[in-house]
């Protein structure tokens, strides 16, 4: 399948590049800038976008151009700082202008496949300092804003093409024909991604994999570990066992709902209670990223344990997506830092009993969900909140006990509870409730207590890579506090994350 490579120079955008370019059709992978050319070679490469990014062309530690551009004589669009670096690497100038923000009224100037249907002026979304103020030799200007005249560009063999603005941001008027026009006209790719293209083709590669060999799947009691079992079922139905190990660290009467959902649907499983191995495990451990690894070894000593016992086994496969691979991506010279090291990625040993196998692992989330809707996966799993790999151990923050899970899971039920009541909750795309690792003082029968505080937190996304705030009725908010602080009498304070993503993630851990 021929894929479009973006590589990302640090913009808050560039995951967006590659959810539009599915949206139309063709498929397409987020890189770093960086990426050696040797990790493209299991890719059938049609062309590149440079993403846009916070540097300046002229500053030392800047990104620079990737060389094996050349190599690949694919065509290359650069969008903002990546028109920049195209142009300045290629011969032109790049000097610090007037800047533009928001949004600004762009003119077509000269005619070019880029730009075909679309009219001579219209509203697109700008975000940079510096701006292109000479061209490289064998380019042309393709248009201008008023504070920028030099606002897209391209050689004379459309090999080389530039922006200023972003394409991908719903506030470019024809953003997404310029992008369609890109991929189709200049470098004649097909259509060829799809949810059920992915679905044939993914059978077939798993089929080719695994063989006559069998699968330990592992089912956290999330939607992307359900889509790889039932997605498993299709396509080596009989090789696979799923294993749904209970760390003691899921949601309330979690366990019992994922359980009934795959009986109901036929798939044979096998469940374990190890809840006592985590916490002994997590025991006075308070720092995030060493829970996940607490928590992704002893997953993988559970199944290899089990799968001594029930084996053999040659595989593994969970469910990792995409927002997992991006957000865990960590390289020295990247230009994006790693947020967080998930527990399907970077929280697994580096020496595994078994071959992996991700087939979720370059899908978004509203991707999973479309796949398991045509793989027929239950709705009640479908529809399923997303929840990290290691549960509530990243939604306590500081030390695990079993009295603050249990804390946690019943502050956790009452909000989902009242938003169903109220019938919201299918309003926010994420929400759930957190354990702060500080005391508050509160009343409760005319005395003094000191207790624990909850965060309530909930989110409106599309693709769980940025996200905002969901601004629920005050009216809930109150109900949801009275009820925890009534009902849980640990504790004294309630309190509403109104932070969006960026700044914050959408997890606190």
């Amino acid at each position: 399948m021929k894929t479009l490579v973006v590589l990302d120079f640090g913009s808050q955008y560039s995951q967006l590049i590659v959810r539009r370019v599915r949206e139309l059709g063709f498929y397409a992978e987020l890189f770093p800038h960086d990426t050696s050319p040797e990790s493209f070679s299991r890719l059938d490469i049609g062309a590149f976008i440079l993403s846009g990014g916070p540097s300046s062309v002229y500053d030392p530690r800047a990104p620079g151009f990737p060389d094996f551009l050349n190599l690949f004589k694919k065509p290359v669009l650069g969008i903002c700082y990546g028109m920049q670096l195209l142009a300045y690497s290629l011969g032109g100038k790049v000097e610090p202008g007037p800047g533009e923000f928001g949004e600004t009224t762009f003119r077509v100037i000269r005619e070019h496949p880029l730009f075909s249907g679309i009219p001579i002026f219209f509203k697109v979304w700008m975000s940079h300092r510096d701006r292109v103020s000479s061209l490289p030799p064998r380019f042309i200007c393709l248009g201008e804003t008023e504070s920028c005249p030099i606002a897209a560009i391209s050689d004379e063999d459309s090999l080389f093409l530039g922006l200023q603005f972003h394409p991908e941001v719903e506030h470019t008027h024809f953003g997404r024909k310029i992008l369609e026009n890109f991929l189709e006209k200049i470098c004649g790719l097909p259509r060829e991604w799809s949810p059920s293209h992915f679905i044939e083709s993914e059978i077939q590669r798993i089929k080719e994999k695994v063989k006559e060999g069998r699968v330990l799947c592992a089912i956290s009691g999330g939607v992307d570990s359900a889509v790889t079992a039932f997605l498993l079922q299709k396509a080596i139905p009989g090789k696979f066992l799923p294993l749904f190990v209970n760390t003691g660290l899921l949601r309330l009467k979690e366990e019992e709902q994922v359980l009934d959902a795959f009986k109901r649907a036929g798939i044979q499983f096998r469940y374990i209670d190890r809840s006592r191995l985590f916490f002994q495990a997590l025991k006075g451990i308070t720092d995030p990223e060493e829970k996940r690894r607490i928590v992704g070894n002893l997953f993988v000593e559970v199944f290899a344990r089990e799968a001594r016992e029930i084996g053999p086994f040659q595989f593994l496969a969970q469910g990792t997506i995409y927002p997992d691979v991006i957000e865990s991506r960590a390289k020295e010279r990247s230009s994006a830092d790693r947020i967080k090291t998930h527990h399907n990625v970077g929280g697994l040993p580096e020496v595994l009993p078994f071959e992996l196998i991700e087939p979720l692992r370059f899908l978004f989330k509203d991707e999973v969900r479309v796949i398991g809707k045509l793989i027929g996966v239950p709705s009640e799993i479908l529809l399923r909140q997303p929840f990290p790999g290691p549960g509530l151990a990243v939604r306590i923050i500081g030390e695990v006990t079993e009295e603050k899970v249990e804390i946690l899971k019943r502050a956790d039920y009452i909000f989902r509870e009242e938003l169903g009541k109220a019938g919201l909750e299918k309003e926010p795309d994420q929400f759930f409730a957190v354990l702060l690792p500080v005391k508050a003082v509160g009343v409760t029968g005319d005395r003094r207590a000191y207790g624990f505080v909850v965060a309530l937190r909930a989110v409106q996304t599309r693709d769980f890579m940025t996200a905002d705030w969901t601004p629920l009725p005050p009216e809930l908010l109150k109900k949801v506090s009275s009820r925890i602080c009534n009902d849980i009498p640990e504790v004294t304070r309630v309190v509403y994350d109104v932070t969006s993503k960026p700044p914050a993630t959408i997890e606190w851990e």
